[in-house]
């Protein structure tokens, strides 16, 4: 199925009344300071945030830097991101109205799995300066092992999802992007699968089929995953990967 724009704007729509509380590592403070120390922000940066959502990652930089600009392309989800911005544009990440080299950090968290790629992360180095960083946060599978299993209840939980990713994936995609410098770090959420997957934007008969993969979940799964259960509810250690990469500087003119 080719899944377009509009579908994706579409879900989001759905999920905007509910995002902030669809998950623990929404408002997480923990998985935000890891981010923070990753970007290390200075007063002077100029900060992009890119699927910016209803703004928690800005939030997080809103108030140490010089300007927190936020891009996304579902109206509803972003107009809860505005308090926290000092500029939001609606664009899509694979064109960002954004001249070259215009920004110190950029950032995008959750959102990759839903665009055109490499050509999304192509523009975020574009924008970033020589020098900046531009950082992925994503939820990713732990390994192999987990892989067919995992993808499966994130395909299962975001229909327009387009991208699943291994923990190299996220700074393979920077690199090809023409970043240096690579550094990961991971992050392990611990989400009740019965409150994750009320995400606002999929029927019942998807969520239970979500139970359904936890249920007959290999011992390798469950394993990595540090699967709970108790009383037909499960408890999933999720992993995600913080990828960085940084714009080296443009080649010298001979």
């Amino acid at each position: 199925m080719t899944i377009s724009r509009h579908d994706v704007t579409h879900h989001f729509a759905l999920r905007a009344a509910t995002y902030d509380r669809s998950s623990s590592w929404c408002t997480d403070s923990e998985l935000g300071d890891v981010l923070l120390d990753m970007t290390a922000p200075r007063p002077g940066d100029r900060v992009l945030d890119v699927a910016c959502g209803t703004g928690l990652v800005s939030r997080l930089f809103a108030g140490r830097v010089a300007e927190v600009v936020g891009v996304d392309v579902t109206e509803e989800m972003a107009d809860q991101a505005r308090p926290h911005l000092s500029r939001l544009v609606v664009a899509p990440a694979e064109n960002l109205p954004f001249e070259d080299d215009e920004f110190d950090l950029v950032v995008c968290r959750q959102g990759v799995q839903f665009m055109d790629l490499p050509a999304a992360v192509e523009e975020m180095v574009r924008v970033v300066r020589p020098g900046g960083r531009v950082v992925i946060i994503n939820l990713c599978a732990y390994d192999e092992r987990d892989r067919d299993e995992y993808f499966e209840i994130l395909r299962l939980r975001n229909p327009v999802r387009r991208h699943f990713f291994l923990p190299a994936d996220l700074s393979d995609l920077l690199r090809k992007a023409g970043c240096d410098r690579q550094e990961t770090r991971s992050y392990v959420s611990v989400e009740d699968v019965d409150v994750w997957s009320d995400n606002g934007a999929i029927e019942e008969e998807r969520r239970e089929a979500i139970r359904a993969v936890y249920r007959g979940a290999s011992a390798e799964f469950r394993a990595l995953h540090a699967v709970r259960e108790a009383d037909g509810r499960f408890v999933d250690h999720m992993l995600f990967i913080l990828a960085a990469g940084t714009k080296p500087p443009a080649p010298a003119a001979s």
